[in-house]
């Protein structure tokens, strides 16, 4: 299962840094930096939570949905730093939907991991 969810994981990141780099070339407003910092992050947040998640059920099977809270916390409150970060050192010349696609970020890693976490317990 650890295979399937770092090939999954590294197919949401190529993705996403597809798009990004699409949006760099298409609409340059975006700032690409930002946002590829936001899904290396991610992604390496991604990876804990596996890690998290697999020592949870090691001791309880039941406590899957503790470790999946914690680390959904854990990421929540890591973008929320950062993006506080990025609008602290940027605040004259802030890209609102930049801002956006980052907590977009943050859902799509959310989503994709909870499903095959869920997938985890089940198998």
């Amino acid at each position: 299962m650890m295979q399937r969810y770092i090939i999954s994981m590294i197919v949401v990141f190529i993705v996403l840094s597809a798009v990004f780099f699409a949006l760099k070339i298409y609409m340059p407003a975006y700032n690409f930096v930002v946002l590829e910092i936001g899904n290396v992050i991610m992604a390496l947040l991604s990876l804990i939570t596996y890690f998290i998640v697999k020592k949870q059920m090691d001791g309880r099977p039941e406590a899957f949905v503790r470790g999946v809270y914690s680390a959904s916390f854990l990421k929540l409150m890591v973008c929320m730093v950062s993006i506080l970060v990025y609008v602290m050192l940027n605040r004259d010349h802030i890209h609102k939907p930049s801002v956006f696609v980052l907590f977009g970020i943050y859902v799509i890693y959310t989503f994709m991991e909870t499903l095959l976490l869920s997938k985890l317990v089940k198998g």
